[in-house]
């Protein structure tokens, strides 16, 4: 466990050639904006000011979207066979890979997340690319033959500029979530990184130059949500926007794109219920619990953070949790060793301890409850269990997005359903119980996007991802990613004629005049 203390060597965790400043990538070329504004970004250990990022609005917005525009019609984009868009995205997979460990080292620093966790991130990321780019190879058209009449097609095509506004809890991996389909798709992209996290988005330039991605088809414009967002968001030029992040910056979204009827994608927030029962294998669900509710700094909106434990095992169960998050490590995130490093950002800090003093009166506090004595500084939450949590608690209700779990009890599976369900949200859930019969029943009346039974969250990337109620609206991974980035076209070839009913043909005996 690292002691931040004031004569911590802290230049040892910097990464090296840190830049002064983050720039927009426009039409190829690293930009400043056009007025010179800029924003501040902090170093979550220690809250000091490290970088200056481009401060995008309306007009780099319309430069970005004129520049994807024209890259669309140029033949070295437009003319790509499947085959080729593959090649550039698996290029930029071996680059991504190859920068790995750069790419972690600058996503520990500029989020506070463990450096062991960035790795795995940056790892996912290059795999986004390669699944996309053998999925696109290995898709097919559809084709429909009616015999002696018609030969019926579907044909696929880019739907244009895809509007790309990502979060920073894991910036660089859910940006390459969104770039790999997009691309895949054959589309341009204009790309909104979070503004608390703007580091690793600079990046994007030379990997894309490096795999041989043509000027102008991967622009990325930095800028709060309120100008260089809302731009995107109403650009009357993106006729897409795909979007993850809280679920009231959805909504705003969801308004502010209706005028232009575009096509949505938004995944939004999460208070995922995880269900135990008395027979599940608890070993492997604490394990599961603790993982998926503290890892990431708890900043990640399927976490299992309401946990519903059958009240034959509930004590131990709840003594369990306590203990294991009591002796999770908490420490400087460039240590190998931590295991929950520091918070993005203050205010993201000071929501997430306005929510633990709440939690003071709605439950019974046994593990954590506020900062670590030997981190006095920074961004620092220890891992906090609440137990004996009222189910329409404001902790058992609303999303912390940081490490900070409620536990409740129940008696029987209806009472598990009807509180597993009872919220707004309804993103992921877990079941775990030896009783495969009752969880197949039960995770199908699970009000969640998506299920994980007896296990914690694995994903696939074939299956889709996302939710209902406030968690989302629509569905990415696997062919759904490249179906929201596409249009589909029905062209219908008559085979041999196909002879239509005739109106209007003339009546004999009454055409002419005369007397």
């Amino acid at each position: 466990m690292t002691n931040l203390g004031p004569s911590a060597t802290v230049d040892a965790r910097v990464p090296h050639d840190l830049p002064a400043q983050v720039r927009h990538l426009i039409d190829g070329r690293l930009l400043d904006s056009s007025d010179g504004a800029t924003f501040e970004v902090l170093d979550p250990v220690t809250n000091e000011v490290y970088l200056h990022a481009a401060a995008g609005g309306g007009t780099e917005i319309e430069l970005a979207v004129a520049a994807a525009n024209r890259a669309l019609d140029r033949p070295e984009w437009a003319d790509l066979t499947a085959r080729r868009r593959a090649g550039i995205l698996t290029r930029m997979a071996d680059e991504i890979e190859a920068r790995g460990r750069r790419i972690a080292a600058l996503e520990t620093y500029d989020t506070g997340l463990p450096i062991t966790q960035t790795a795995g991130q940056a790892a996912r990321a290059a795999e986004n690319f390669r699944f996309f780019a053998d999925l696109i190879v290995g898709r097919h058209e559809e084709a429909y033959r009616v015999p002696g009449q018609q030969l019926n097609y579907v044909r696929r095509h880019p739907l244009g500029v895809a509007g790309l506004i990502t979060p920073w809890n894991t910036p660089f991996m859910l940006e390459s979530w969104k770039l790999a389909p997009a691309l895949a798709a054959g589309c341009a992209v204009v790309l909104k990184p979070a503004e608390f996290t703007p580091l690793t988005a600079s990046l994007w330039a030379d990997i894309g130059d490096a795999a041989g991605l043509p000027p102008g088809v991967l622009n990325v414009v930095h800028g709060l949500g309120e100008s260089a967002g809302e731009a995107l968001v109403r650009h009357p030029a993106v006729p897409a926007i795909s979007f993850t992040g809280e679920s009231a910056t959805g909504a705003h979204i969801f308004a502010a794109a209706a005028p232009e009827l575009k096509a949505l994608s938004m995944e939004l927030g999460g208070k995922s219920p995880v269900v135990v029962f008395a027979d599940a294998d608890l070993p492997a669900a604490l394990d599961a619990v603790v993982f998926g509710v503290f890892s990431l700094n708890g900043e990640r909106c399927t976490a299992g953070s309401r946990v519903l434990v059958e009240r034959a095992v509930y004590a131990e169960f709840c003594q369990r949790l306590a203990e294991r998050a009591a002796a999770i490590r908490v420490g400087e995130p460039s240590d190998p060793e931590t295991e929950v490093g520091a918070l993005v950002h203050p205010e993201h800090l000071a929501k997430v301890l306005g929510y633990i003093e709440i939690g003071r009166s709605e439950g019974r506090l046994v593990a954590g409850g506020g900062r670590p004595e030997h981190l006095p500084e920074g961004n620092f939450v220890a891992p906090t269990v609440f137990v004996d949590v009222e189910p329409r608690a404001r902790i058992f209700q609303e999303e912390i997005f940081g490490p900070v779990v409620a536990v409740s009890p129940f008696d029987d599976v209806d009472e598990a359903l009807r509180l597993a369900n009872d919220t707004r949200y309804g993103l992921a859930a877990y079941l775990w119980t030896r009783d495969l019969d009752r969880a197949h029943r039960i995770a199908g009346s699970l009000e969640a996007g998506m299920v994980w039974v007896n296990s914690h969250n694995v994903r696939d990337l074939r299956t889709p991802f996302g939710g209902i109620k406030a968690s989302g609206v629509g569905r990415e991974g696997g062919a759904r990613s490249l179906d929201f980035y596409s249009e589909e076209q029905a062209i219908h070839v008559a085979l041999g004629g196909t002879p239509a009913p005739v109106l209007g043909r003339p009546r004999h005996g009454i055409e002419g005049g005369g007397s």
